[in-house]
């Protein structure tokens, strides 16, 4: 007689409760029992990480815009900088001039084409690789100027126009109007009178541009020896200055004030009105007649005199 075989009904009933709940659930149970991944070490994601944001660093100062720092005091005081000193660092927007052409009054970063270079020296880099690594990454972030041979100025006149200084008023003039120039800067103890040149008419595909700090800035007057060899080509302008990014206390937008927009008519001469100019000439015709005729009579009366004596 065979014995029944005892029942362990009682201790494989959660086992098959829980099988019959895995099979309903798709193994969704078993899935979430298995072992989780197992995470990589800080030390083993730094580098990486380290790597992607120098990589979305380089897109974005390529492509779209750049952190610049102002070397030098030419653009005084819209942007600040000065030898030794913790100068402004500028956003520049890149991508601006693929849409549109460069106008009056708006603040620029440009190669320095060559008429403003040519005399130039070298520029000298450290023989120490990780010295030129380090200041290459400085000037991805703009913590160091990016290129020597980089300026930023104001664009004063464009293609096609004509540009001269200055009017009775000390203003510069283009097309025969006198700017309006509120950004001017004028350094203490230094005279408040610009510089005279000659009209220059600017050529297609150029720009004449100029710092804020007149009496203080090599820009299209001197550059080249000035004239149409001091104008900037388009092609060579990186990008438009949008915000001064640091320090904090300069934080804010960049000036782009159009001085073409509230030109007025140059001030000629003693800047005295046209109608006024005319007056000495006027007056001089008027007079010559009554003296042309005053030096007859007495000339007839001279000879008469003489006849009567003879």
């Amino acid at each position: 007689m065979v014995e029944p075989v005892p029942s362990n009904a009682a201790e494989d009933e959660p086992e098959r409760r829980e099988a019959d709940e895995n099979a309903k659930s798709g193994g969704r149970h078993s899935r979430r029992r298995r072992k989780p991944k197992k995470q990589r070490s800080f030390w083993v994601e730094l580098p990486i990480l380290i790597v992607v944001a120098f990589v979305l660093a380089f897109v974005f100062q390529y492509f779209l815009a750049r952190v610049y720092t102002i070397p030098s005091g030419s653009m005084e005081t819209t942007l600040h900088g000065c030898t030794g000193c913790y100068g402004d660092k500028v956003l520049v927007d890149k991508i601006v001039y693929d849409f549109s052409d460069p106008t009056p009054g708006e603040v620029v970063v440009f190669k320095g084409p060559e008429p403003w270079t040519e005399n130039d020296a070298p520029t000298e880099r450290s023989d120490n690789a990780v010295v030129r690594f380090f200041q290459s990454i400085g000037s991805v972030v703009g913590l160091a100027p990016p290129d020597e041979r980089d300026f930023v100025k104001r664009i004063i006149a464009v293609g096609g126009q004509t540009v001269q200084c200055c009017d009775a008023n000390n203003r510069v003039i283009v097309d025969g109007k006198a700017l309006d120039e509120p950004y001017i800067h004028w350094e203490e103890l230094r005279p408040q009178q610009q510089a005279r040149f000659d009209p220059v008419r600017v050529p297609e595909g150029m720009v004449w541009v100029m710092g804020d700090n007149r009496n203080d800035s090599m820009d299209s007057r001197y550059q080249g020896g000035g004239g149409e060899r001091g104008a900037v080509p388009v092609d060579n302008i990186i990008g438009k200055a949008r915000i001064i990014v640091l320090p904090p206390g300069r934080w804010g937008g960049v000036s782009d004030h159009n001085p073409q927009a509230a030109a007025q008519p140059a001030a000629l001469g003693m800047s005295a009105p046209s109608w006024q100019q005319g007056v000495p000439i006027g007056f001089g015709l008027i007079a010559a007649w009554p003296t042309v005729a005053g030096g007859r009579r007495l000339g007839s009366l001279v000879r008469r005199a003489a006849e009567r004596k003879s």
